[in-house]
């Protein structure tokens, strides 16, 4: 199984602090998933290593004309994937501009008939529940339709240090076990919807838009 990783911050820089926080996070999310499933293939995509034209293209707008490498690359990643974890904090009681910016290059087609996992984290109380929900409804449209377990991590600056482990080392236990009820049930699912897609091809079943958004009209 193959399961990536997006963090869905590019801010590099301070105030506020500490800058990146985003990374401890993603961090964590990893050495819990390479103990909990050390024969899976985990990546970490940094929205930092992805920098886009100012001019919004996505990546499926460029079929007469060679895409960037980097897009092409990701695009590749994304199609081998089985699973995604997105880590996202809170804008305005959103999802990170810079998270839905890189998905949206993206066509459903590419992430459609495999699950995913939403984890938020801020520095105050709520831990980006608010943005959570709103993700929801987005990663059901991108087709990667979220588990019903989701990850929060309040005050994340003084739960994780800045290597991504937890702080007090007596609660780790405790947070890879709040995080394994969200990544079992990721797990199961992409394990199940492999399985279907390996039987059948949903994109044969299911035909993809890919001319215009007439596509989608009723009669």
């Amino acid at each position: 199984m193959k399961f990536l990783i997006f963090l869905g911050t590019t801010r590099d820089s301070t105030p506020p602090k500490p800058s990146r926080l985003g990374l401890r996070v993603a961090k964590a999310c990893l050495d819990c998933l390479n103990i909990q499933f050390s024969d899976h293939e985990i990546e970490l995509i940094d929205a930092l290593d992805y920098p886009l034209e100012s001019v919004f293209k996505p990546y499926f707008s460029y079929a007469n004309s060679k895409a960037p490498a980097a897009l092409s690359s990701l695009a590749e990643k994304i199609e081998s994937a089985d699973g995604f974890i997105m880590v996202s904090p809170e804008y305005n009681h959103s999802m990170s501009p810079a998270l839905s910016n890189l998905l949206n290059h993206f066509g459903s087609s590419l992430f459609s008939y495999k699950p995913s996992a939403i984890v938020t984290y801020s520095a105050g109380q709520w831990g980006g529940m608010r943005a959570a929900i709103g993700m929801r409804t987005f990663l059901s449209e991108l087709g990667c339709l979220s588990v019903s377990a989701m990850i929060h991590i309040p005050k994340a600056q003084e739960v994780l240090t800045e290597d991504g482990a937890i702080e007090a080392h007596e609660d780790q236990r405790a947070w890879f076990n709040y995080f394994g009820r969200t990544f079992n049930q990721l797990d199961w699912w992409a394990q199940a919807t492999k399985n279907q897609r390996d039987k059948i091809d949903p994109h044969n079943t299911v035909s993809d838009f890919k001319r215009d958004p007439s596509q989608r009209n009723a009669p």
